[in-house]
């Protein structure tokens, strides 16, 4: 669940050469400095996916979603900035996902960083509570992460990576969590079996959630960690990418509709909910960004992480 303000880059105008002229000289004309393309650019992509999935738990109530991306970069990619929103059905109802984000990615040889800050915003939401007054979601279940990525390119094809997701309030509940996961990627090479064409790249996630002990109004329980994966392959052509993930995670059905809040478990009164386990998933997306020439310009074959928490195993994800 799985967001990001954006920065504005200025310019200054530079001050005249002097500040007295003859009066009949003309007063010369400021002028911007020219802009290098590489020091400004952004990226912007759309997603439409079988099933939001977000660390192994739905975020649509297993139903199909659309999401977008729109992210600024400066000094090459070295600092970014970003927006995404997402389409949801959850517990608290809020109208749409909308997920902030602002960061700096340094790269030293075949090592790329990431080190951000994530907001997620649940704009029209309300808290889910039950007739006997008992507290499900959070009043205002907006929160932060605070991101830190390493990636290592053994080769032009493999790629391996951790990741470290950590907040101080899990969905407004003020428990603490913090998810940590490793990742790989690799990108099949053309011509493998004699048939295989270029573009097609395997990859797979797996991490450990680690959460803490709600607040007192929800009555000071501990919210279960799990381990989540999911494995999948993918396949870009140009700017579009048709992505087919296995998900799955360790909760039980009980943990499930304690994390979840899934308003069936409750209505039913077993709180067991199915939404946490095996789930297969396909995304079908489109990924510009302004350095290309145009929607049809090539890509490469293992592309960095946009805005979102989907699944960094994805490549460019939307959460």
């Amino acid at each position: 669940m799985s967001v990001r303000p954006i920065f504005l880059a200025a310019f200054l105008v530079p001050t005249l050469a002097g500040s007295g002229h003859a009066a009949d000289a003309p007063a010369p004309v400021p002028t911007l400095p020219p802009v290098d393309p590489q020091m400004v650019s952004a990226a912007f992509g759309l997603r439409f996916v079988s099933d939001y999935n977000s660390r192994g738990i739905p975020q649509t109530n297993r139903n199909p979603g659309v999401q977008g991306y729109l992210e600024f970069q400066m000094l090459d990619g070295l600092l970014y900035a970003g927006i995404a929103g997402e389409q949801v059905d959850l517990p608290n109802r809020p109208s749409m996902e909308m997920d902030f984000s602002a960061g700096i990615r340094p790269t030293y040889g075949a090592w790329s960083f990431d080190l951000g800050y994530l907001f997620y915003n649940y704009p029209g939401e309300r808290r889910l509570q039950g007739l006997d007054s008992t507290i499900y979601t959070a009043n205002n279940a907006d929160y932060y992460e605070i991101v830190g990525k390493a990636t290592y390119a053994v080769n032009d094809a493999l790629i391996l990576g951790v990741n470290v997701y950590y907040s101080p309030s899990y969905f407004g509940t003020h428990a603490p969590g913090t998810y940590i996961s490793g990742i790989a990627k690799y990108a099949i090479p053309e011509g493998t079996f004699g048939v295989m064409p270029s573009g097609f790249m395997l990859s797979a996630e797996v991490g450990h959630y680690f959460l803490g002990t709600t607040r007192a109004s929800f009555g000071r329980f501990n919210l279960p960690d799990y381990t989540y994966g999911n494995v999948g392959v993918a396949y870009t052509a140009k700017n579009f990418t048709i992505d087919l993930r296995f998900h799955d995670t360790t909760m039980t059905k009980s943990e499930c509709g304690l994390i979840t809040a899934d308003p069936r478990s409750i209505a039913n009164g077993t709180f067991r909910s199915n939404w946490c386990g095996a789930a297969v998933i396909a995304t079908l997306s489109v990924d510009v960004t302004s350095k290309d020439p145009g929607i049809f310009a090539g890509q490469e074959p293992i592309a960095s992480s946009v805005p979102g928490r989907t699944s960094d195993a994805e490549g460019p994800a939307v959460r």
